[in-house]
């Protein structure tokens, strides 16, 4: 789901309520600084909500099943990290995904760090799932992918939340096909997908 993986690192074991987050051989794509370490949320749900140029979209955050993966998501978002950068691939075939996350829009960009996977056992990615992007066993970044329908992958990919409202939107951007040269169905969205602002709130 990301062409190109950074550094990977073997999980220590590590108290309830603490996270790792190693800093990566890549820069940042946009300046950040590391998410908290200790003191994360364990059970605070959250929702996040996407403006972008083509309408809303949000996803409740499972933080009980992927406390380290919201946590981070949480610190970019108030770092303004995702504000004004493009969803930059969808798949059409094979797999039905919207993957957004990377400032440069190139695939390539991160925020400077990199953390363990979570909440594997058994994931599995209907439609409306969000879940991590990644370039093999706990290298997660910013990038992570939207699940417009039903779609088969391995247990790769920390799925951390749930799409509640904009999945028409998905489906309209998914509809007018990707900007590829193969004619896989994988490239660019030909109807372009920008986020304006990412903003998280607890859920009540």
């Amino acid at each position: 789901m990301m062409p190109t993986p950074p550094t990977a690192r073997a999980p220590a074991a590590l108290p309830p309520g603490s996270c790792a987050y190693d800093k990566s051989t890549e820069p940042a794509a946009k300046p950040v600084k590391l998410p908290p370490t200790t003191g994360v949320e364990l059970k605070q749900p959250y929702t996040v909500t996407l403006t972008t140029n083509r309408g809303e979209i949000a996803f409740d955050l499972n933080t009980a099943a992927a406390p380290c993966t919201t946590n981070s998501l949480r610190s970019l978002a108030q770092m303004k990290y995702f504000d004004d950068t493009p969803c930059h691939r969808l798949t059409t075939a094979g797999i039905s995904v919207l993957q957004c996350g990377d400032p440069t829009g190139t695939g390539r960009g991160g925020p400077g760090y990199t953390f363990a996977d979570e909440n594997l056992d058994g994931a599995s990615y209907p439609r409306g799932t969000v879940a991590m992007a990644n370039g093999g066993p706990d290298t997660n970044g910013s990038q992570f992918f939207l699940v417009y329908a039903n779609t088969q992958l391995p247990p790769s990919y920390t799925p951390f939340g749930t799409i509640t409202k904009g999945l028409d939107v998905l489906e309209q951007v998914a509809k007018a096909g990707s900007d590829d040269s193969s004619g896989t169905g994988d490239g660019k969205p030909k109807l372009a997908v920008q986020i304006t602002t990412a903003k998280v709130a607890p859920k009540p």
